[in-house]
């Protein structure tokens, strides 16, 4: 059973169906990049739309006999050899095996405006979005210690950046020099909310009535993994940090291939890795599939030297 039908799940399931595997995909249909436009830096579907992605992925998959079941998760519960995984609406299903690709959620800044403009102008990664937002005015809301390194990132994409301090951070010396000589513009003070106009961003408003013109806004989630459905299970996500800042938090794997603690279940995607990309993602899903599908030879090989 693979839980999760974005990129990660549907490659597992890919994988498993043409492994000849009976492949169960369970989808709660609320991928992470539906507000994106356009999904990028995947070869041979550079900019297409996410969910013509995943509707082309379902066709692909559902080739190979895999089935698809739209639902929430709610609960997966050993059961005998297997499992038992119950959805929202109460119903329940049983697997030898379970790979969980649900992804996380993204927490953002509390920024009057900004969530209304995730994923359009409002971003994080520059590798997803830096080209589209090229040699524009680009904001970086500061949220801690990585804001510098995240300015100085996204001045490759434009010569006019601002890092809007916005009471998070201090630059000491050597970051003030860092980003001063990038030519990128520190502004203190509190960010009051954010303007548009026709659909666009046109500027960020601090607290003390200043409006600093800006096109695109960068900002860091919190990104938290959605593993409520592994709790049963024992396996809770853990508090994840990058240079000693917590970002998030993501199921941890114990192997390369997304094998988790408890035999049987493995993870793949922002479920366990939170800078995971669609292409990563894939990779991902398919090392997980082949580790699954090896493990299910090895137990049926010794159930058919057993009952010989």
């Amino acid at each position: 059973m693979v839980i999760g039908g974005g990129a990660a799940g549907l490659s597992g399931a890919l994988t498993l169906g043409r492994a000849r595997r009976s492949v169960l995909v369970i989808d709660a249909g609320e991928p992470r990049n539906a507000p994106a436009a356009h999904a990028h830096n995947y070869l041979g579907r550079e900019g297409i739309a996410p969910r013509e992605l995943l509707a082309i992925g379902r066709e692909e998959v559902a080739r190979y006999g895999v089935v698809f079941r739209d639902g929430r998760v709610t609960r997966i519960e050993r059961e005998h050899d297997g499992f038992r995984v119950r959805v929202a609406d109460g119903t329940t299903m049983t697997a030898r095996r379970v790979l969980v690709a649900t992804g996380l959620a993204d927490e953002l800044p509390p920024v009057p405006g900004l969530a209304e403009r995730w994923g359009h102008d409002v971003l994080h990664c520059p590798y997803c979005h830096g080209w589209e937002v090229r040699d524009q005015a680009i904001g970086v809301l500061a949220s801690g210690p990585l804001s510098v390194h995240q300015a100085l990132l996204w001045r490759q994409w434009s010569d006019d950046v601002t890092l809007f301090l916005n009471d998070a951070v201090e630059p000491g010396d050597d970051d003030q020099r860092q980003l001063l000589a990038r030519g990128i513009t520190i502004v203190a003070g509190a960010v009051d909310r954010l303007e548009s106009k026709e659909d666009e961003l046109t500027g960020v408003v601090l607290a003390d009535g200043r409006v600093v013109a800006c096109r695109a806004l960068v900002v860091a989630p919190k990104f938290s993994a959605r593993a409520e459905p592994l709790a049963a299970l024992g396996l809770a996500a853990a508090e994840q940090d990058r240079g000693g800042t917590v970002v998030g938090s993501a199921v941890v794997a114990t192997d390369p291939t997304g094998r988790t603690e408890v035999p049987g279940v493995w993870v793949a995607g922002n479920v366990t890795d939170l800078f995971d990309t669609v292409a990563t993602a894939v990779a991902a899903g398919t090392r997980s599939a082949a580790a699954i599908n090896a493990d299910l030879v090895a137990e049926d090989t010794r159930l058919a030297v057993e009952a010989s």
